[in-house]
């Protein structure tokens, strides 16, 4: 198979992961779009040794950070309020009402680097060791952000008087535990890893 065929397999195969990362990552759907689309092209150009050495899915998940990470560098000085938050929707389908209405606003009020590492690790299933590698950090630094950001969570959902799915207004038995108030929470938005974030 040409490298060609090969990188339209491994999108094919990987576009909708990879975008609701990214449009967790963003906080829009139309901004995700477009950091996933300038990641592809950034992998596509180096495509042909990526694939020889087998590592194309952490290469293209440290590509889509790093560019993820440059354009919150160009935009910050453009960033709007997280008062309000955009409604962030995923094009899979893939988001629970719990996620989407309760957690999703507290995720964006997160700092940059504190978004990433959950999204990263609850959303994408990756290790801290995995996480530390695409972030180019030391797998303490990633502890430390994921440790913060879930006591952020968690105070911030306990402000709201969220303490259980009931009380969020979503089925217990298709959501799961209230993501943020456990450290071992499931944030995994109902899809298998891999499957069409």
């Amino acid at each position: 198979m040409s490298s060609d065929g090969e990188f339209g397999d491994f999108v094919t195969a990987r576009h909708h992961a990879l975008l609701r990362t990214a449009v967790l990552l963003t906080g829009s759907q139309h901004a995700g779009e477009d950091l996933l689309q300038e990641t592809l092209a950034k992998t596509y150009v180096v495509w042909d040794r990526i694939r020889r050495k087998g590592a194309a899915e952490a290469y293209v998940r440290r590509v889509l950070v790093n560019t993820y990470t440059s354009w919150w560098r160009r935009h910050r000085g453009r960033e709007r309020s997280v008062a309000s938050p955009p409604e962030v929707q995923v094009a899979d389908g893939a988001t629970t009402v719990l996620d989407r209405v309760v957690l999703r606003p507290h995720l964006l009020a997160l700092s940059r680097r504190q978004r990433t590492v959950l999204v990263l690790r609850f959303y994408e299933g990756m290790t801290e060791p995995e996480i530390a590698a695409v972030l180019g950090c030391p797998v303490g630094t990633v502890k430390s952000h994921s440790s913060r950001a879930l006591a952020i969570l968690r105070r911030r959902l306990a402000e709201e008087g969220v303490t259980d799915v009931q009380q969020a207004g979503a089925d217990p038995d298709t959501v799961g535990p209230v993501p943020g108030l456990d450290e071992t929470a499931d944030l995994t938005p109902g899809t298998p890893q891999g499957a069409p974030l």
